[in-house]
């Protein structure tokens, strides 16, 4: 279709839809963050886009044959190679039968006792995705914080140009961005829903060890109940709560956070982001269990660096000179 509005609803609807597949599949992390970020926040930096960039597509000289028939050989080759796919729930799928049994027998209380493991070699929280994504894949999740950090100083370069990142939040703050707070339903709703919004987001942080959440989600949350704000009271009025020297400050400081975690497991003779060292030996029971402090410490750099980047995205993309 060539209406950009309409395109984008359905992207939204789509990620929506993927969201409720993943909780079926009894996935509800993965259904948070497909939710939050994909309905959410990357439908809402698209319709900010539509302001700059009009609501219809224009016609194409070029044939679009080309394009579909690559998208169909792609697809036609991604269903091939389910066909080696083990069936869903299969117990005796690779997946099952070497290393999540081991992550279940050090992260379930019940399954680590029943496998004769001492107590203090356990992950200590009772979310396995959390134990698998921050401790085992921990890594990995720490290249995944890097990436978003290089996708907001990669947004900023291009639409600032050769501009610094100060004087280019600066031009910014000076722009007449048109606001909705003339309508005084929204104003009132979303001065009542951001507090919730902020609560929430909160929660999600600090209850991703025990339940669905985590760093990810929590960052994109507590961004989202900013833009809300911004949508409604303009630009200028989020420079003020937000400023932009503390949002480029904490861009930096959630990775460097999240890797100084792992410097500091060095500097206590342990390996890198092996969090079983935090944990003090002169206050057994008064600390939290190493694992879980420093899964705690991680998640929490995570969720600074998200929540940052997907601010100052939103700042640069409405902070753009509107066409006339």
């Amino acid at each position: 279709m060539r209406s950009l509005w309409a395109a984008v609803m359905l992207t939204g609807i789509y990620s929506f839809l993927g969201a409720s597949w993943m909780l079926i599949l009894d996935a509800p992390d993965v259904a948070f963050t497909e939710a939050a970020v994909g309905a959410g926040l990357s439908t809402v930096l698209m319709l900010s886009t539509l302001a700059l960039t009009g609501t219809t597509m224009k016609k194409q000289a070029t044939s679009t044959l080309l394009p579909l028939v690559v998208v169909s050989l792609t697809g036609l080759a991604l269903i091939y190679g389910t066909a080696d796919m083990p069936y869903f729930g299969d117990p005796t799928a690779p997946a099952h039968q070497h290393l999540m049994p081991e992550f279940m027998a050090d992260t379930v209380p019940s399954i680590h006792e029943a496998a004769g493991h001492h107590a203090e070699t356990g992950v200590g929280v009772d979310n396995v995705v959390t134990a698998v994504l921050a401790s085992y894949r921990g890594y990995d999740t720490l290249g995944e914080t890097v990436v978003i950090l290089t996708a907001g100083i990669g947004v900023l370069l291009i639409l600032g140009g050769e501009k610094r990142f100060s004087s280019f939040f600066a031009d910014l703050s000076l722009r007449d961005v048109p606001s909705m707070r003339h309508r005084a339903i929204l104003r009132v709703a979303t001065k009542l829903l951001i507090p919730y919004i902020l609560l929430f987001a909160l929660y999600v942080q600090f209850h991703g060890d025990y339940g669905p959440g985590g760093g990810f989600q929590a960052g994109v949350i507590f961004a989202a109940a900013l833009i809300l704000y911004g949508l409604v009271f303009g630009l200028r009025a989020t420079l003020k709560v937000a400023p932009p020297s503390v949002v480029e400050t904490l861009v930096a400081l959630g990775v460097l956070l999240y890797a100084g975690t792992g410097v500091a497991t060095m500097l206590l003779g342990g390996n890198f982001l092996d969090y079983s060292v935090l944990e003090h030996p002169l206050l057994p029971g008064v600390l939290p269990h190493g694992q879980h402090l420093g899964i705690l410490l991680v998640e929490l750099g995570v969720g600074i660096t998200v929540a940052a980047v997907m601010i100052t995205i939103f700042f640069a993309f409405v902070g753009r000179e509107h066409p006339r």
